[in-house]
């Protein structure tokens, strides 16, 4: 049986080292393995995930690990880290100072813990199931507002057509609706800070599980509600909305 408090201190050290990392190659120009219309990746986000790999994988050999950059471990195991080891990558290549490492670990497909890091400002999100979300050691909570007029979200437009397409028609219905209407570039961000109240929603088309899996558990620890639904298009994505469970959001597109 694997111990939570154990792994949680893990996620956390190997968060940080990551986040050392990023800090100390933050601002020069970064070697890149590919280009996408609307994406990157970085040799440092393979680099990244070796780093937080040898550590989870150094305290639970007997575990799995499911990250962006690839798999590793014992893949029958029950234990599966989940791993995304630079969400912002693009915002990060262009010197744009909003990017995280996110680590989460779930058991027989349900989050057990949850990690993010935002080293550009050395915040730390960390939850267990069933425990408050911490932000730096202090506990947090989703906002009190009700009304949409009063609220600021953020969407997310994803990378493909279909999804880009989307997220235009959704933007028009919201942004006339609320105070202010943002897309900030990191999903796990987004999640975090709508676990902390700087968000009162987030709605994104299409992301991967390693973009969301900790700020899920965030955002349910922290009193609000997470919604995702297996895109029909492509099984390896998923559709987003997580808010403070409070507002009443549109129907859902």
């Amino acid at each position: 049986m694997t111990d939570l408090s154990a792994a949680l201190e893990t996620a956390i050290q190997a968060a940080r080292e990551a986040g050392t990392l990023l800090t100390s190659k933050f601002g020069q120009l970064p070697d890149v393995n590919e280009f996408h219309a609307h994406d990157i990746k970085l040799a440092l986000d393979v680099e990244s995930q070796e780093l937080i790999t040898k550590r989870l994988l150094g305290r639970f050999p007997d575990h799995a690990i499911y990250g962006e950059e690839g798999i590793a471990g014992d893949q029958s195991s029950e234990w599966q880290w989940i791993v995304d080891p630079i969400d912002g990558t693009v915002n990060y290549f262009y010197g744009l100072p909003h990017y995280c490492i996110s680590i989460a670990l779930r058991r027989a497909g349900e989050i057990q813990l949850g990690v993010i890091y935002d080293p550009s400002r050395d915040e730390l999100w960390q939850t267990v199931k069933g425990t408050p979300t911490l932000l730096n050691g202090r506990v947090i909570s989703v906002s009190d507002r009700t009304e949409l007029a009063d609220c600021v979200m953020s969407i997310g437009f994803a990378k493909s057509k279909a999804t880009i397409n989307a997220g235009l028609q959704l933007l028009p219905k919201y942004v006339e609706k609320v105070r202010k209407c943002r897309m900030m570039g990191s999903a796990a961000l987004d999640l975090a800070y709508v676990a902390t109240g700087r968000l009162d929603a987030y709605i994104e088309q299409s992301v991967s599980l390693w973009d969301v899996a900790a700020g899920k558990l965030l955002v349910e620890n922290a009193g609000g509600r997470f919604e995702m639904t297996t895109r029909a298009d492509n099984p390896d994505k998923i559709s987003v909305r997580a808010w403070n469970g409070k507002i009443q959001l549109l129907a859902h597109e």
